[in-house]
């Protein structure tokens, strides 16, 4: 059973996240890929839905607004962690995010 982080918690500070680009994070119990594109911060699970891939290591596509996973190529939407392409079919969990100062924050959400 997952533990629930009601709370927005500090992962890191704007600056260790180059525009576009990802960091790995934890979150209680869980690893999130944070993300910086396009001026905007994401945070979505660090898991491909068809493999279990590490998003946080894909590539950024800021004008589209996904993430590749880098073993078989499948984007998932940066904002609300759907699978846009083959071979995932389902979403991964995307995550709140904020900025206060110089530190990103994260909360998670539960997975459904």
């Amino acid at each position: 059973m997952e533990t629930s982080v009601p709370d927005f918690v500090p992962v890191a500070n704007v600056t260790e996240v180059p525009d576009p680009g990802s960091m790995l994070v934890e979150v209680g119990d869980r690893l999130v890929a944070l993300i910086h594109a396009a001026g905007r911060w994401y945070a979505l699970d660090d898991v491909c839905t068809h493999d279990g891939g590490p998003l946080s290591e894909g590539p950024i596509d800021p004008q589209e607004r996904t993430i590749a996973c880098p073993r078989h190529g499948a984007k998932f939407d940066l904002a609300t962690g759907a699978a846009l392409t083959m071979p995932a079919t389902k979403p991964t969990v995307a995550h709140e995010v904020k900025v206060e100062g110089e530190r990103v924050l994260v909360r998670i959400h539960d997975s459904t």
